[in-house]
């Protein structure tokens, strides 16, 4: 039978980055993955000043950085008229270390890690071992997992579950995932063609208004993202289609050009919270435990967030004795974030993407308009923007 302090089941950023931590605080700890290395996923790109500050303390902000495009500006555009709103982090250098997002895909950060924590004193990376069960004991959690047809034993004190939205450790514990699934598709399409060359000053990050045919362009290292809603009634292999693609493009880029694509995603996206992240002695962190929709960059963000606190109360209670109630401490800090923060904030960004910009009383653009323009509340809205006051709120919950 394998042992650790603590097991970690899901080897994506949250996974690897809580792993990491708790490595680093001394603590023995097994990454378990499912697939056979870290998933190629495109979806989340993005890592916020907040997200990089935690990484600087680790001495792991810079070489991601290496690896990834500064963006210290996001646009909000209205599609119909090309109205521009930008806001510029750089404002915020004199309070942020970091005044820039990171664009950098979610892969790379999960697969530098993962080679850190497979040289590291305190942890070992295992891949192709899905987990089968797995049963809390008064001292003890033991897990059964299947490792290419043969089923291994484990045992540690603490287990995480960081094996995102289908979570087989929040389904196994029956943990409730309130909230909703929007009604359309999502779908992500990435290319190396130079879509700056379509538009005027386009930004690495630009949300385009319009409430049939909004969509998210973003810049990562190795190419262009755009994401567009689709209904949810069209199969699947219509959308992915080079006819359906084309026509994305050209409503789009305004343009009847042929963009080659190298990835095609479609998903669904929900708004949902866990209604605990705690069960005795198994945690989730991440996706597992909270989604919401990607218009912020919040999602993966927040799971980091979540792994940087659960090492910190894991190391309170490991390394200096500290009664588990800390846990929960964990558990209502992060819930209360997304809950009063994160949902309600991506809930608000997906209202002001599908507007006109028209209506000048009660838009979500409006509000946008009349931020931008007051210098007090244009840094105060990037502050929120970039997670860094959701942390703040967290250090006042006890």
């Amino acid at each position: 039978m394998k042992s650790a302090k603590v097991i970690i089941i899901g080897a994506g950023p949250v996974g690897t980055f809580v792993a990491y931590c708790l490595a680093e605080y001394g603590i023995d700890t097994i990454l378990l993955e499912s697939e056979s290395s870290c998933e190629t996923d495109m979806r989340a790109s993005t890592f916020h000043p907040s997200t990089l500050k935690y990484l600087d303390n680790l001495n792991l902000a810079n070489e991601l950085i290496e690896k990834g495009l500064k963006a210290p500006i996001f646009q909000y555009r209205i599609r119909a008229t090309d109205e521009i709103l930008e806001f510029n982090l750089e404002e915020l250098n004199d309070v942020l270390d970091f005044p820039f997002r990171l664009q950098c895909e979610q892969y790379k950060f999960a697969r530098m890690l993962a080679e850190k924590l497979d040289n590291h004193n305190n942890s070992s990376v295992m891949f192709n071992r899905e987990l089968i069960s797995f049963s809390d004991t008064e001292k003890r959690v033991k897990l059964k997992v299947d490792h290419n047809g043969t089923i291994e034993e484990y045992e540690c004190d603490y287990l995480i579950g960081a094996d995102g939205a289908n979570s087989v450790v929040r389904r196994k514990l029956g943990i409730e995932f309130g909230g909703f699934t929007y009604k359309e598709k999502f779908f992500t399409l990435s290319t190396e063609e130079p879509l700056e060359d379509y538009f005027n000053e386009l930004s690495y990050v630009n949300y385009v208004s319009d409430p049939d045919e909004w969509f998210v362009l973003l810049k990562a290292p190795s190419a262009w993202r755009i994401l567009v809603p689709v209904d949810e009634n069209l199969d699947d292999d219509v959308i992915t289609s080079d006819d359906y693609v084309k026509n994305i493009f050209k409503r789009a880029l305004n343009s009847d050009d042929h963009i080659e694509t190298i990835h095609r995603t479609i998903y669904r996206v929900h708004q949902r919270v866990a209604d605990t992240m705690r069960s005795g002695k198994i945690i989730l962190a991440g996706d597992s435990a909270h989604l919401n929709n990607p218009l912020g960059g919040f999602g993966m963000n927040g799971g980091l967030h979540d792994a940087w606190n659960l090492a910190k109360q894991l190391d309170q209670i490991i390394n200096q004795n500290k009664d588990e109630e800390l846990l929960d401490l964990y558990d209502r800090q992060r819930r209360t974030v997304m809950n009063d923060f994160i949902q309600k904030q991506t809930i608000r960004n997906k209202k002001m993407i599908e507007e006109t910009g028209n209506d000048k009383y009660s838009s979500e653009w409006n509000r946008m308009r009349n931020i931008h323009l007051n210098d007090t509340e244009r840094r105060e809205y990037m502050f929120r923007q970039t997670m860094a006051q959701s942390l703040l709120r967290e250090a006042e919950i006890s």
